[in-house]
């Protein structure tokens, strides 16, 4: 006895390669407010554009530089402000504003750690 395709029942596979990241995105929500995370992504494009003036260029010929907010995090007060003079070494632009305003802006920001 053969029963129709159209009533038989279908199974679904759900893709466990995406199922951790919706974990930790809803983990890091919950740890860190909207408002925290927020913050941190404003100062992240605050940077970006600061050193677009810094270096006086386009994106692309900006050099191959990271800052970290973590590692800055993790750092005393005045190792953060030696931290950002070496990455900002190349720099021939007075960059005394660029720090000052960072480390302000990093006051009181938690350090981010993702929990595997």
């Amino acid at each position: 006895m053969a029963s129709d395709p159209s009533t038989q029942s279908r199974v679904m596979f759900q893709d466990k390669a995406e199922e951790p990241t919706h974990r930790k995105l809803g983990k890091l929500t919950v740890k860190y407010n909207r408002k925290d995370l927020q913050r941190r992504l404003d100062i992240e494009e605050w940077i970006d554009g600061q050193l677009h003036l810094l270096f006086d260029c386009e994106e692309e010929e900006i050099p191959e530089l990271e800052i970290d907010i973590d590692e800055l995090l993790e750092l005393p007060d005045e190792g953060q402000r030696t931290r950002l003079q070496e990455l900002l070494h190349e720099c021939g632009k007075p960059k005394e504003e660029f720090i000052n305003g960072l480390l302000y802006r990093i006051k009181g920001l938690r350090k981010l750690s993702l929990k595997k």
